[in-house]
């Protein structure tokens, strides 16, 4: 089993590192060599990926560029790539990733891949209009393409998406796994105690994208606020440049002076966090795999506000463990939060049903045992 070559193929490191390293660790545990092709990371990534054992290799890949000249440069690293590095098996992680890694994978014979969708994204959800038909039609052809291979399994993150993109033929049933997310690790996100004398703490924690729910969680803050209920109503993220989606730091700012939220931007200590908050909120309209904010809020003992969409469905059971509201909704939000704010017990009693969720579902292990499972199929 040693020396077997396994590359991911991933947009970004830092996701990589917080997401699917437990994963690389197991599979480097059973025999495998580790690679890493993503854009350049910064000097403390690439010491990190150095200290893992994790061969990296830069890739000329940005999450949303669309210059013709800048995607054709993509597409032939990629394919020098392989050539150079002859994976045994290569895993994509990500839309474009899965996109173009696969397409390149089919047309230069590269051998087994998997493909992880992280869930539909904004083409298939919010992209409206003419451009987002188009862009529809074409994302449909490329991903027929890219997981049309025989060597290639799918991973997809809800049983929704998988449905979803076997209607569409985008991938054939047969090909298709269900993974519940990335997994989380219960001994280091765990609950912490909750002074009852204090002010309760809701948070909403994501990329600070309009498709995300931002602006229905601030409007719903402000209702609340507007009412006489005590809360802390915090913002965590940053924005995302680039995305059409994304807020800009102005607006966030304007928000957290105007008092109805506060906004924290991005904090590297989530575990402690979220050990001391009550709610956790995500009322997203995005096309989301299964939220990792939502697992690793239900570990720490979170009640769970989520939008009644595929994805959230499969952490959140609405009335037992959070509510499920509709998306764009900053009216129902608001109810929502009102009715948990108002029942600390209640509260309580669902952050411990996430937490028991989690441990019997989304806990890291078994990530890691389904994953490897995959790779161990299609190296046979």
């Amino acid at each position: 089993m040693a020396g077997r070559r396994l590359l991911y193929v991933h947009n970004a490191v830092p996701y990589f590192l917080s997401h699917r390293l437990p994963v690389a660790r197991a599979a480097r545990r059973s025999g495998w060599e580790i690679h890493l092709a993503a854009p350049e990371p910064d000097a403390s990534d690439c010491a990190r990926l150095a200290e893992e054992g994790i061969t990296f290799h830069p890739l000329p890949l940005t999450r949303r560029g669309m210059s013709p000249l800048h995607e054709l440069a993509s597409l032939w690293a990629l394919a020098w790539l392989y050539r150079r590095v002859q994976p045994a098996l290569i895993h994509f992680v990500t839309i474009k990733p899965v996109l173009y890694g696969g397409v390149t994978a089919r047309l230069c014979g590269a051998g087994p891949y998997v493909a992880t969708v992280p869930g539909r994204g904004w083409v298939f959800t919010t992209a409206a209009g003419m451009r987002g038909r188009c862009l529809r039609r074409g994302v449909k052809w490329a991903y027929r393409f890219a997981l049309g291979s025989r060597s290639c399994r799918a991973i997809f993150q809800n049983p929704d998406d998988r449905d979803f993109f076997a209607a569409e033929a985008m991938v054939r049933p047969d090909q298709a796994r269900v993974v519940l997310g990335s997994g989380v690790d219960p001994d280091r996100f765990r609950p912490g105690p909750r002074d009852g004398a204090r002010v309760p703490r809701v948070v909403f924690a994501s990329r600070m994208l309009r498709d995300k729910g931002v602006a229905e969680f601030v409007a719903a803050a402000g209702r609340l606020k507007a009412a006489g209920v005590a809360a802390e109503f915090v913002l965590l993220g940053s924005p995302d440049p680039g995305n059409p989606e994304s807020l800009d730091e102005q607006a966030l700012a304007r928000w957290h002076a105007e008092g109805a939220v506060q906004w924290w931007g991005y904090r590297p200590d989530m575990p402690e966090i979220l050990a001391a908050t009550d709610i956790v909120c995500l009322p997203t309209a995005y096309g989301e795999g299964v939220p990792r904010i939502l697992i690793e809020a239900a570990a720490c003992g979170c009640a769970l506000i989520a939008a009644d969409r595929p994805g959230c469905r499969e952490i959140v059971r609405d009335g037992v463990n959070g509510l499920l509201v509709p998306p764009r909704d900053a009216g129902a939000l608001a109810r929502a939060l009102e009715m948990l704010l108002a029942d600390p017990e209640r509260c309580r009693r669902m952050g411990q049903a996430g937490r028991e969720r989690v441990i019997d579902q989304f806990t890291e292990e078994k990530v890691v045992v389904q994953t490897l499972a995959v790779y161990e199929a299609l190296n046979a």
